[in-house]
Protein backbone atom coordinates (compact mmCIF):
# COMPACT_ATOMS: atom_id res chain seq x y z
CA UNK A 1 0.00 0.00 0.00
CA UNK A 2 1.02 3.63 -0.43
CA UNK A 3 2.67 5.05 2.67
CA UNK A 4 1.28 7.81 4.89
CA UNK A 5 2.57 10.41 2.43
CA UNK A 6 0.76 8.83 -0.53
CA UNK A 7 3.97 7.45 -2.02
CA UNK A 8 3.73 4.08 -3.80
CA UNK A 9 5.64 1.28 -2.08
CA UNK A 10 5.21 -1.61 -4.52
CA UNK A 11 5.87 -0.76 -8.16
CA UNK A 12 5.97 -2.67 -11.45
CA UNK A 13 7.65 -1.09 -14.48
CA UNK A 14 7.18 -2.55 -17.96
CA UNK A 15 9.98 -1.39 -20.22
CA UNK A 16 11.99 -1.03 -17.05
CA UNK A 17 15.39 -0.56 -18.67
CA UNK A 18 14.38 2.36 -20.91
CA UNK A 19 15.89 5.75 -20.12
CA UNK A 20 12.61 7.34 -19.04
CA UNK A 21 11.57 4.31 -16.99
CA UNK A 22 14.91 4.26 -15.19
CA UNK A 23 14.62 7.96 -14.36
CA UNK A 24 11.10 7.44 -12.99
CA UNK A 25 12.25 4.43 -10.97
CA UNK A 26 15.15 6.39 -9.49
CA UNK A 27 12.83 9.15 -8.29
CA UNK A 28 10.31 6.67 -6.93
CA UNK A 29 12.98 4.80 -4.98
CA UNK A 30 14.43 8.04 -3.64
CA UNK A 31 10.89 8.84 -2.44
CA UNK A 32 10.72 5.55 -0.47
CA UNK A 33 9.43 3.02 -2.96
CA UNK A 34 10.78 -0.21 -1.48
CA UNK A 35 9.68 -3.08 -3.73
CA UNK A 36 10.25 -2.85 -7.49
CA UNK A 37 9.69 -5.26 -10.37
CA UNK A 38 11.41 -4.30 -13.62
CA UNK A 39 10.18 -6.06 -16.77
CA UNK A 40 11.92 -5.87 -20.13
CA UNK A 41 13.48 -7.84 -22.95
CA UNK A 42 17.18 -7.55 -22.10
CA UNK A 43 18.37 -9.17 -18.88
CA UNK A 44 21.71 -7.37 -18.85
CA UNK A 45 20.01 -3.98 -19.14
CA UNK A 46 17.49 -4.96 -16.47
CA UNK A 47 20.33 -5.91 -14.14
CA UNK A 48 21.86 -2.45 -14.56
CA UNK A 49 18.50 -0.81 -13.86
CA UNK A 50 17.99 -3.12 -10.87
CA UNK A 51 21.32 -2.15 -9.30
CA UNK A 52 20.46 1.49 -9.89
CA UNK A 53 17.08 1.11 -8.14
CA UNK A 54 18.81 -0.40 -5.11
CA UNK A 55 21.35 2.43 -5.07
CA UNK A 56 18.44 4.86 -4.85
CA UNK A 57 16.77 3.09 -1.93
CA UNK A 58 14.81 0.05 -3.09
CA UNK A 59 15.11 -2.90 -0.72
CA UNK A 60 13.81 -5.55 -3.11
CA UNK A 61 14.13 -5.55 -6.91
CA UNK A 62 12.98 -8.40 -9.16
CA UNK A 63 13.16 -8.73 -12.93
CA UNK A 64 10.85 -10.32 -15.51
CA UNK A 65 11.69 -10.93 -19.16
CA UNK A 66 9.16 -10.26 -21.91
CA UNK A 67 9.01 -9.24 -25.56
CA UNK A 68 6.53 -6.52 -26.56
CA UNK A 69 6.38 -8.05 -30.04
CA UNK A 70 4.47 -10.96 -28.45
CA UNK A 71 1.11 -9.54 -27.30
CA UNK A 72 -0.24 -13.06 -26.95
CA UNK A 73 2.02 -13.37 -23.89
CA UNK A 74 1.18 -9.98 -22.36
CA UNK A 75 -1.29 -11.32 -19.79
CA UNK A 76 1.24 -13.93 -18.64
CA UNK A 77 3.86 -11.23 -18.33
CA UNK A 78 1.56 -9.12 -16.15
CA UNK A 79 0.80 -12.16 -13.99
CA UNK A 80 4.51 -12.94 -13.65
CA UNK A 81 5.32 -9.37 -12.62
CA UNK A 82 2.60 -9.32 -9.99
CA UNK A 83 3.75 -12.70 -8.68
CA UNK A 84 7.32 -11.41 -8.47
CA UNK A 85 6.13 -8.43 -6.43
CA UNK A 86 4.46 -10.73 -3.94
CA UNK A 87 2.21 -7.95 -2.65
CA UNK A 88 -0.64 -5.78 -3.95
CA UNK A 89 0.70 -3.27 -6.45
CA UNK A 90 0.46 0.47 -5.83
CA UNK A 91 1.79 1.67 -9.18
CA UNK A 92 2.37 0.24 -12.64
CA UNK A 93 4.41 2.16 -15.20
CA UNK A 94 4.06 1.16 -18.85
CA UNK A 95 7.09 2.50 -20.68
CA UNK A 96 6.92 0.32 -23.77
CA UNK A 97 7.52 1.96 -27.13
CA UNK A 98 9.35 1.88 -30.43
CA UNK A 99 10.04 5.01 -32.49
CA UNK A 100 11.11 3.30 -35.72
CA UNK A 101 12.12 5.03 -38.93
CA UNK A 102 9.14 6.27 -40.91
CA UNK A 103 10.92 6.48 -44.27
CA UNK A 104 12.07 2.88 -44.04
CA UNK A 105 9.11 1.36 -42.18
CA UNK A 106 6.29 2.65 -44.38
CA UNK A 107 7.33 0.30 -47.21
CA UNK A 108 8.01 -2.64 -44.90
CA UNK A 109 5.00 -4.69 -43.82
CA UNK A 110 6.92 -6.50 -41.07
CA UNK A 111 8.33 -3.27 -39.64
CA UNK A 112 4.91 -1.61 -39.75
CA UNK A 113 3.40 -4.55 -37.90
CA UNK A 114 6.16 -4.32 -35.30
CA UNK A 115 5.42 -0.63 -34.76
CA UNK A 116 1.70 -1.26 -34.28
CA UNK A 117 2.32 -4.24 -32.00
CA UNK A 118 4.83 -2.62 -29.66
CA UNK A 119 3.19 0.79 -29.48
CA UNK A 120 -0.46 -0.28 -29.36
CA UNK A 121 -1.32 -3.97 -29.26
CA UNK A 122 0.99 -5.09 -26.44
CA UNK A 123 0.09 -2.20 -24.09
CA UNK A 124 -3.64 -2.60 -24.74
CA UNK A 125 -3.46 -6.34 -24.07
CA UNK A 126 -1.46 -5.77 -20.90
CA UNK A 127 -3.89 -3.11 -19.72
CA UNK A 128 -6.79 -5.55 -19.93
CA UNK A 129 -5.01 -7.95 -17.57
CA UNK A 130 -3.90 -5.09 -15.33
CA UNK A 131 -7.49 -3.94 -15.03
CA UNK A 132 -8.57 -7.40 -13.95
CA UNK A 133 -5.88 -7.74 -11.27
CA UNK A 134 -5.91 -4.20 -9.95
CA UNK A 135 -9.69 -3.88 -9.74
CA UNK A 136 -9.68 -7.16 -7.82
CA UNK A 137 -7.20 -5.75 -5.29
CA UNK A 138 -9.28 -2.56 -5.06
CA UNK A 139 -6.59 0.07 -5.45
CA UNK A 140 -3.60 1.23 -7.45
CA UNK A 141 -2.64 3.47 -10.33
CA UNK A 142 -1.14 3.08 -13.78
CA UNK A 143 1.09 5.61 -15.50
CA UNK A 144 1.01 5.00 -19.25
CA UNK A 145 3.61 6.65 -21.45
CA UNK A 146 1.94 8.04 -24.56
CA UNK A 147 3.41 10.95 -26.57
CA UNK A 148 2.54 14.39 -27.87
CA UNK A 149 2.78 12.63 -31.25
CA UNK A 150 -0.60 11.12 -30.35
CA UNK A 151 -2.32 14.51 -30.27
CA UNK A 152 -2.20 15.00 -34.04
CA UNK A 153 -0.49 12.55 -36.37
CA UNK A 154 2.12 13.96 -38.73
CA UNK A 155 3.35 12.64 -42.04
CA UNK A 156 6.97 12.25 -40.96
CA UNK A 157 6.10 10.02 -37.97
CA UNK A 158 2.71 8.51 -38.74
CA UNK A 159 3.43 4.87 -37.89
CA UNK A 160 4.49 5.85 -34.40
CA UNK A 161 2.01 8.69 -33.99
CA UNK A 162 -1.01 6.70 -35.15
CA UNK A 163 -0.23 3.80 -32.83
CA UNK A 164 0.27 6.18 -29.90
CA UNK A 165 -2.93 8.02 -30.84
CA UNK A 166 -4.84 4.76 -30.67
CA UNK A 167 -3.27 3.91 -27.31
CA UNK A 168 -3.90 7.40 -25.94
CA UNK A 169 -7.57 7.26 -26.93
CA UNK A 170 -7.88 3.75 -25.51
CA UNK A 171 -6.44 4.98 -22.21
CA UNK A 172 -8.97 7.82 -22.01
CA UNK A 173 -11.82 5.33 -22.31
CA UNK A 174 -10.01 2.94 -19.98
CA UNK A 175 -9.85 5.69 -17.35
CA UNK A 176 -13.60 6.24 -17.58
CA UNK A 177 -14.17 2.52 -17.19
CA UNK A 178 -12.17 2.54 -13.95
CA UNK A 179 -14.34 5.13 -12.23
CA UNK A 180 -15.48 3.89 -8.83
CA UNK A 181 -13.07 0.94 -8.76
CA UNK A 182 -10.29 2.48 -6.66
CA UNK A 183 -7.91 2.17 -9.63
CA UNK A 184 -6.84 5.03 -11.89
CA UNK A 185 -4.72 5.55 -14.98
CA UNK A 186 -2.66 8.63 -15.79
CA UNK A 187 -1.47 9.38 -19.31
CA UNK A 188 2.01 10.81 -19.76
CA UNK A 189 2.45 12.84 -22.96
CA UNK A 190 6.13 13.76 -23.28
CA UNK A 191 7.58 15.77 -26.11
CA UNK A 192 10.98 14.87 -27.53
CA UNK A 193 13.21 13.40 -24.83
CA UNK A 194 16.96 12.92 -25.05
CA UNK A 195 17.16 9.12 -24.88
CA UNK A 196 18.70 6.21 -26.76
CA UNK A 197 15.51 6.07 -28.83
CA UNK A 198 15.93 9.63 -30.14
CA UNK A 199 19.69 9.59 -30.69
CA UNK A 200 20.53 11.25 -34.00
CA UNK A 201 17.25 13.13 -34.33
CA UNK A 202 17.07 16.89 -34.62
CA UNK A 203 16.33 18.45 -31.24
CA UNK A 204 12.86 19.99 -31.26
CA UNK A 205 11.67 22.97 -29.22
CA UNK A 206 10.92 22.07 -25.58
CA UNK A 207 13.11 18.96 -25.69
CA UNK A 208 13.75 17.58 -22.20
CA UNK A 209 15.86 14.92 -20.52
CA UNK A 210 14.63 11.75 -18.77
CA UNK A 211 15.12 13.24 -15.30
CA UNK A 212 12.92 16.20 -16.18
CA UNK A 213 10.21 13.86 -17.46
CA UNK A 214 10.44 11.83 -14.26
CA UNK A 215 10.06 14.99 -12.21
CA UNK A 216 6.84 15.86 -14.04
CA UNK A 217 5.60 12.30 -13.47
CA UNK A 218 6.21 12.56 -9.73
CA UNK A 219 4.38 15.87 -9.66
CA UNK A 220 1.53 14.39 -11.70
CA UNK A 221 1.22 11.43 -9.35
CA UNK A 222 1.05 13.77 -6.37
CA UNK A 223 -1.60 15.92 -8.08
CA UNK A 224 -3.62 13.01 -9.55
CA UNK A 225 -3.37 14.63 -12.98
CA UNK A 226 -5.38 12.73 -15.58
CA UNK A 227 -2.87 13.77 -18.26
CA UNK A 228 0.74 14.64 -17.49
CA UNK A 229 2.38 16.86 -20.08
CA UNK A 230 6.16 16.96 -20.25
CA UNK A 231 7.02 19.78 -20.21
CA UNK A 232 3.71 21.33 -19.07
CA UNK A 233 3.87 24.11 -21.67
CA UNK A 234 3.18 21.52 -24.37
CA UNK A 235 -0.44 21.38 -23.20
CA UNK A 236 -0.89 24.91 -24.54
CA UNK A 237 1.41 24.53 -27.53
CA UNK A 238 -0.54 21.55 -28.83
CA UNK A 239 -3.88 23.15 -28.06
CA UNK A 240 -2.89 25.72 -30.67
CA UNK A 241 -1.13 23.35 -33.06
CA UNK A 242 -4.03 20.94 -33.29
CA UNK A 243 -6.26 23.80 -34.52
CA UNK A 244 -4.00 24.68 -37.45
CA UNK A 245 -5.18 23.98 -41.01
CA UNK A 246 -3.42 20.95 -42.47
CA UNK A 247 -1.18 23.03 -44.75
CA UNK A 248 0.13 25.06 -41.81
CA UNK A 249 0.37 22.00 -39.57
CA UNK A 250 2.59 20.23 -42.08
CA UNK A 251 4.66 23.33 -42.68
CA UNK A 252 5.36 23.60 -38.98
CA UNK A 253 5.72 19.96 -37.95
CA UNK A 254 7.18 18.13 -40.93
CA UNK A 255 10.22 20.35 -40.99
CA UNK A 256 11.14 19.30 -37.44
Amino acid sequence: MENAFGQPQNVVVFGGSSDIARAITRKLCAARTSNVVLAGRNQKALNVASDEAKDYGATTVSTVLFDAEEPENAAKTVDAAFAAAGEPIDLVVIAVGLLGNQTEDENDAVASLRMATVNYTWPVTALAQLRKLMVAQGHGRIVLISSVAAVRVRRSLYNYGAAKAGLDSFAIGFAQGLEGTGVKIQILRPGVVRTKMTTGLKEAPFTTGPNEVAGYVMRGIANDSAIIWSPPILRYVFFVLRQLPTVLWRAVMDRQ
